[in-house]
């Protein structure tokens, strides 16, 4: 263990100085740090790579970093088990080398795989859902310093808990059951997707979209404020051949256009706010159609160098649409200047118990701001109306919800609350956040 050390989030907004920081690299490391906090009364938590915008992982207490517990342990036909610290951007470098793919990935590829699977990371997809619903199986250290493993189709029996459930609430679980330090994930062969990038208009957008969602195995597009423009893409599996775009094209449309040029154009428009409207207009202009096939997990990773804040919330997808009218109208009669995209992306229903998606198709309304942007009253006006359709933020980026609210809107809400109960009563996991959500 080191002196306490100070812990700053990708997006700067959330700063920690914990009284000690550990980097365990097993298992029986990780238990051996709980068991000693826990004796010294001191609460733990295990930080991922920082991409949260919420407290999630933030302590008073040990800070565990992940840095040393990395790596493939085991692979087969379908599945690859890794240590929880291991980054997306390497797991998907071993099981590209394996000739495997995960069915589906978010747009960031910075992160551990625990810290994406535990606050509920997703992409977007029409039969495929986020990280924690490729989870066939979990290791993790609990409170009181076992370590256990569950597998979906468990029948174990955990000191009277259900394999099947402790399975299906720790997969989505914010660090709030145990300490995640290995993850098995469901594995196929590898596929090249075919992504076209289109200028669609947003009202055509939500005339469409059924059918848009329906006939299109994954779909993302981003709303230009002050516009009736959307960027759209549309990604498909492809039987190849593999035509990947080339380095100067990469290049400049990965590094130059949508990092360093709209860096610059957020520094400008929180500058100058009166000029966004009108440099939304320019870049609606500039959009054109693109295309090309490559292996998925380039296709789904999106490069991200423009630090932002960022709030999103998952709705019935039925929903999508309204949500959509409502937010334009807001920020029209605001008149606030919004220079950020608004992303939306959607997914089938998921059965663990803190997922967004969990029972229901969702769509996803992300809603960002340059970081040094004001935007408390952006995203409280957003919060209203994603509230008022029953929405559920993501765990770890900005809302202001609580565990009364969450309580009406997760079925197994109850359920996940007693499971924590019983598994951390002296709440050696817990810290200011899930003392918000959960209670």
């Amino acid at each position: 263990m080191r002196a306490r050390s100070e812990f700053r989030n990708w997006a700067g907004n959330q700063v920690n100085r914990p009284a000690e920081v550990g980097a365990p690299s097993s298992a029986e490391e990780v238990a051996h740090a709980v068991r000693r906090a826990a004796r010294s009364g001191r609460r733990v938590r295990m930080v991922g790579s920082g991409h949260s915008f919420t407290g999630v992982a933030l302590t008073d207490g040990v800070l565990l970093r992940p840095d040393a517990l990395t790596g493939v342990r085991a692979a087969g036909d379908g599945w690859i088990t890794v240590a929880a610290g291991t980054r997306l951007r390497d797991l998907n470098a071993e099981l590209d080398r394996l000739g495997l793919a995960l069915a589906n990935l978010g747009d960031i590829d910075a992160q551990t795989v625990a810290g994406a699977i535990q606050t509920g990371t997703h992409g977007t997809g029409r039969d495929a859902g986020g990280i924690a619903d490729q989870v066939i199986a979990l290791e993790l250290v609990l409170a009181d310093g076992r370590i256990a493993t569950v597998a979906d189709g468990g029948t174990a029996d955990l000191d009277g808990i259900a394999e099947q459930d402790l399975f299906d609430a720790a997969r989505v679980g914010l660090g709030a059951l145990g300490v995640l330090t290995a993850v098995t994930l469901r594995a196929e062969p590898a596929f090249l997707l075919h992504q076209v990038r289109r200028p669609l208009r947003l009202s055509r957008i939500l005339d469409t979209l059924d059918e848009l969602t329906s006939g299109n195995e994954h779909l993302d597009f981003y709303w230009l404020p002050h516009t009736d423009i959307c960027l759209t893409k549309f990604h498909n599996r492809s039987k190849g051949p593999a035509d990947p775009p080339g380095p100067l094209r990469y290049w400049v449309d990965t590094r130059l256009v949508e990092n360093t040029l709209f860096g610059a154009v957020c520094a400008f428009g929180a500058r100058f706010p009166q000029a966004i409207p009108a440099v939304n207009g320019l870049t609606a202009r500039l959009l054109s159609e693109s295309a090309c096939v490559d292996s998925s997990h380039r296709i789904f990773i999106t490069r991200r160098d423009v630090r932002f804040l960022e709030m999103e919330y998952a709705i019935p997808r039925e929903r999508l649409g309204q949500a959509l009218r409502e937010l334009r109208d807001l920020i029209d009669r605001m008149d606030w200047k919004i220079g950020f995209p608004v992303e939306v992306r959607v997914t089938p229903p998921s059965d663990a118990w803190l997922s967004t998606a969990y029972g229901r198709p969702s769509a996803y309304i992300a809603c960002h701001v340059y970081r040094t942007t004001p935007h408390s009253a952006y995203f409280a006006g957003v919060e209203e109306i994603m509230v008022r359709l029953g929405g559920r933020p993501h765990w770890g980026k900005l809302h202001t919800r609580d565990a009364a609210y969450l309580a009406g809107i997760y079925p197994r809400f109850a359920d996940f609350v007693a499971l924590r109960d019983r598994l951390d009563p002296s709440r050696v996991f817990a810290n200011d956040y899930l003392d918000a959500v959960l209670g």
